[in-house]
């Protein structure tokens, strides 16, 4: 394992820009349910797993119209949950990775909680491709506005899982909002924010001519950081603790968690 970490800090003296691919794992070690399998969904979520409403029910589109205080329940939560949370270490360091190299760091994940804002990362160098938790659109599709979410400070009874306060509202129509995320079956999901985010970090790929991906908790399940990372050129760091399978000749494979595995290269690097 050794050996592997200095393979890590090897491949990151070799490029002259880091991209970070993220999926829902990183976020563990700060905290973050885990998500992986009904019994773990239900077991952040009770209220659901006493219906026996599966992740793919809720985190639809369709639940906003059908069951909007149930929706709303959830996504509240986890807003509330991801504006209280703390980013592990482990962001920190891939914050002082990116600085080394002369064409910075950049970001890419299937993450909608905002962690990496919060850890620091600039605004222009993350690219959400499911859209965000803290942003907001028309559950009606009234327009095609996106606005921030910060004015919104749901109230959640935890045990029902229900929104006691206000719904949040469009501010054209007034009809209820939903988030501005990529649910399952979701074909009003409003992408020009993730558009916009995405031309960015293309933009950004053309100048580097020697790009790493270091990839943190991302699984197969939902596979879109994943591909993303073996799409690029360069070397990959895939970090996974139970599916760090790498394609031949690609890079290094870590099975270990996020946290763990930064701190050693990290160690490794000198940082």
């Amino acid at each position: 394992m050794a050996t592997d970490y200095q393979r890590c800090a090897e491949l990151i003296r070799q490029a002259d820009g880091l991209l970070i691919t993220a999926g829902a794992g990183i976020g563990v070690d700060s905290g973050m349910p885990d998500f992986r399998g009904p019994q773990g969904f239900w077991g952040a979520y009770p209220a659901l797993g006493r219906a026996r409403i599966a992740f793919g029910e809720i985190a639809n589109p369709a639940a906003f119209a059908s069951q909007p205080r149930l929706a709303w329940g959830f996504y509240g939560h986890r807003l509330q949950l991801y504006r209280r949370t703390v980013p592990h270490e482990g962001f920190q360091i891939l914050r002082r990775i990116g600085e080394c190299l002369p064409h910075g760091a950049h970001v890419f994940t299937s993450n909608v909680d905002g962690q990496f804002q919060k850890a620091g990362f600039a605004e222009d160098r993350v690219s959400e491709c499911h859209g965000s938790i803290h942003h907001l659109q028309c559950l009606d599709g009234c327009h095609d506005g996106i606005w921030p979410a910060r004015e919104f400070d749901p109230e959640i009874d935890e045990e029902q899982c229900l929104l006691i306060s206000e719904f949040p509202r469009c501010p054209r129509c007034r009809g209820i909002a939903r988030p501005n995320i990529l649910m399952f079956g979701d074909w009003g999901w409003r992408s020009e924010r993730s558009d916009v985010q995405e031309a960015g970090l293309r933009a950004w790929l053309r100048q580097v001519g020697h790009p790493l991906v270091i990839e943190i908790g991302a699984g197969t399940r939902i596979p879109t950081a994943r591909r993303m990372s073996e799409r690029v050129k360069g070397q990959l760091i895939r970090i996974n603790p139970t599916e760090p399978q790498l394609p031949d000749g690609k890079g290094v494979s870590i099975a270990a968690g996020g946290l763990a595995a930064l701190r050693a290269i990290a160690a490794a690097c000198l940082l």
